[in-house]
């Protein structure tokens, strides 16, 4: 009985999913990548090597939980909010949301998003579905894995790159019920705000008992409505995050 229903299951979900493009959203991570700079780098040890006679490679592997492509639960910034393991896995598979202001950065490093922009979203695809996850395009992905570039300071040691803003997280989350929202650059907060050690729309953000996904990959080309996320991690005990292997389906 329980293999009929399965099969059930994927004979109505695999005439979904046949035809459908998988885009994966996730930067390989490895040691020297951009990332915030109070964190040590990665470090990684062969154990047992192949290359060198042993019967298999296995790596050790030492990194902070926020490295890379990875999910910001609650407890990261608000104590006693939600870890990993408490993030049901029916809340990793979520409508896909983008919201794109690539065209303002590139003539504006430290563009954030507009309540304009939101509405112009709306405009277009109708009223912005509870519970989905809003992506943030901004571009900033395709200077990756260039330290400096995905930084860009000027020469007072300020960080100029776009983040999101108070006015569309507030809408977002409080009016549209949006479930997780995501970027492509290292913060939440725009540049010149970490900058200056402020990293309130973060804060803000888990606050709020909503989880996020930084240093997206492959945003461009996706469609603004209309495509599926799914966003995984591992699952250690009372986790304050870790690496994602996230992907959208289109």
């Amino acid at each position: 009985m329980r293999e009929e229903l399965t099969n059930r299951l994927w004979d109505d979900l695999g005439p979904v999913l046949a035809g459908r493009t998988f885009t994966d959203l996730t930067h390989a991570f490895r040691p020297g990548q951009p990332h915030f700079p109070a964190f040590p780098d990665e470090t990684r040890e062969a154990l047992f090597d192949l290359e060198k006679g042993d019967g298999f490679t296995a790596h050790r592997y030492s990194i902070v939980g926020q490295w890379g492509t990875h999910v910001d639960p609650p407890s990261h910034f608000i104590r006693g909010g939600r870890t990993l393991d408490q993030i049901p896995v029916d809340d990793m598979v979520l409508p896909l949301v983008i919201l794109d202001i690539t065209e303002q950065v590139r003539t504006n490093a430290d563009a954030t998003p507009t309540m304009a922009d939101v509405e112009a979203w709306e405009k277009r695809n109708g009223t912005i579905p509870a519970g989905s996850f809003v992506a943030l395009r901004t571009g900033w992905s395709q200077r990756w894995p260039d330290v400096e570039a995905m930084a860009n300071k000027d020469d007072e040691g300020i960080s100029h790159t776009p983040g999101w803003s108070q006015s569309v997280l507030t809408f977002l989350l409080e009016q549209r019920s949006v479930s997780a929202v995501g970027h492509e650059q290292t913060d939440t907060d725009p540049g010149g705000a970490t900058s200056r050690n402020d990293f309130s729309l973060e804060t803000y953000v888990l606050k709020q008992n909503r989880w996020q996904i930084e240093l997206l990959a492959n945003l461009a080309g996706l469609p603004e409505n209309g495509a599926a996320l799914v966003a995984t991690w591992p699952k250690p005990l009372h986790g304050s995050g870790f690496p994602a292997r996230v992907f959208a389906i289109h």
